[in-house]
């Protein structure tokens, strides 16, 4: 990634991230399948070898969907109050549905901030 020395337009990080592009160009496909980062970009043919997003993806999931979705059932429990079984009905679909969606944005958004950062993993230098 520091070797990088192909130059293209800037591309924003964040509408790139979303729409699953390649972080350098723009253009290509930055996801092999559902949530698989590809080998390469197939426009510009940028590895993505760089590109490790860690658990950072499933925590902001955890954190974003966990605060909506706890919030609107423990508002309908004040409001409503309806059986248990309601409840499971509604807010598991609700959950999974919305945090499969966010995950594989929130992974795109934070790959091509990794690209466009130049973020790496941590090295110690030794003094001789």
């Amino acid at each position: 990634m520091s070797d990088d020395k192909a130059i293209w337009p800037p591309v924003d990080p964040v509408s790139a991230g979303l729409k699953g592009r390649c972080p350098r160009c723009g253009e290509g496909k930055l996801f092999s399948s559902f949530l698989t980062v590809g080998k390469q970009c197939g426009v510009c043919r940028l590895d993505y070898s760089f590109a490790d997003a860690g658990d950072g993806p499933a925590v902001f999931v955890i954190l974003i969907i966990g605060f909506i979705v706890v919030g609107l059932a423990l508002w309908m429990e004040v409001n409503v109050g309806p059986p248990l079984w309601v409840h499971f009905l509604m807010w598991i679909p609700l959950t999974l549905v919305l945090s499969l969606g966010a995950l594989r944005l929130i992974k795109g958004v934070l790959i091509t901030l990794q690209y466009r950062n130049k973020a790496a993993e941590g090295r110690l230098e030794k003094n001789q």
